[in-house]
């Protein structure tokens, strides 16, 4: 850390906090439209996807329930705090 700066205070946390989740919101609404195209047309045509996707997509389930369960855990102590 910079010796002139100040370390981030609960305001600024939680202002980042909440600009990271808009942004958040915004691509995992257009990564699944993305998605949701890809599983129709999979679907029609009967065709598959590689192993790598798969065990991309996997990856992604994992890190988003960690994200999801850190995330409440978040929020449960900000209500909890009054």
């Amino acid at each position: 850390m910079d010796p002139d700066s100040k370390p981030p205070t609960v305001e600024m946390s939680l202002k980042d906090l909440s600009e990271v989740i808009g942004k958040a919101t915004d691509d995992l609404c257009a990564a699944r439209d993305t998605i949701e195209r890809a599983r129709a047309d999979i679907a029609s045509q009967n065709t598959s996807v590689s192993r790598e996707v798969v065990a991309g997509a996997e990856r992604v389930i994992d890190s988003l329930k960690r994200t999801d369960e850190e995330l409440r855990d978040v929020v449960k102590e900000l209500a909890e705090r009054g």
